[in-house]
């Protein structure tokens, strides 16, 4: 057990019986009162922010975490399958860890995971991938004024929201926060 004043931004505590990443934490004297520190910290699980304030003796504990750079091999149910690239051992990560990025996961990419004994607790995928249009609607001379956007599918099933000018076959990069086109590649 370690105290309020040990607490670091981006430490993961066991809070409330479940785990928590410190996001903000502020050390506060006011005027005639006994100094405290604010806290915001989410919810790994949830992704619900709390806040709290730790008296400065307060005994907290700070999770050892684990955070490495993995290969994601293949989609099993409702887990993906990745591999430590050191070890060559395989885990399985549940999909919901990933978020809105799970639809882009393509077999062979990087991604970190964060494991707390032995329990994948957090999961990245990168920013942007690049993946092949599948199917797209050819674009129509003089069908727009200006930035027209149409209907595409990538290679992973998903579909996106592309410019006229992109055609089945070419490859773009995708932003895998929130699904968006950012460029062709060439």
């Amino acid at each position: 057990m370690a105290k309020a004043s040990d607490i670091k931004l981006g430490n993961v505590l066991r809070f409330n019986g479940g785990l928590v990443t410190v996001e903000e934490f502020i050390h506060r004297t006011p005027g005639n009162l006994r100094a405290f520190y604010q806290a915001k910290m989410r919810n790994v699980k949830t992704g619900k922010l709390v806040e709290y304030r730790f008296r400065t003796d307060e005994e907290v504990e700070i999770c050892r975490v684990e955070t490495n750079d993995y290969q994601y091999l293949y989609e099993d149910g409702d887990f993906f399958v990745v591999m430590d690239n050191n070890t060559y051992e395989q885990y399985n990560i549940p999909k919901f860890l990933f978020g809105e990025a799970a639809k882009f996961m393509k077999e062979g990419m990087n991604v970190i995971v964060a494991f707390e004994s032995d329990e994948p607790i957090m999961a990245q995928a990168p920013t942007s991938v690049e993946l092949e249009i599948t199917y797209t609607e050819p674009a129509v001379k003089g069908d727009t004024s200006t930035n027209a956007m149409k209907y595409a599918t990538v290679e992973t099933g998903v579909e996106i929201r592309v410019p006229l000018f992109i055609n089945q076959g070419e490859k773009v990069r995708i932003d895998t926060r929130t699904g968006d086109y950012i460029e062709r590649v060439k």
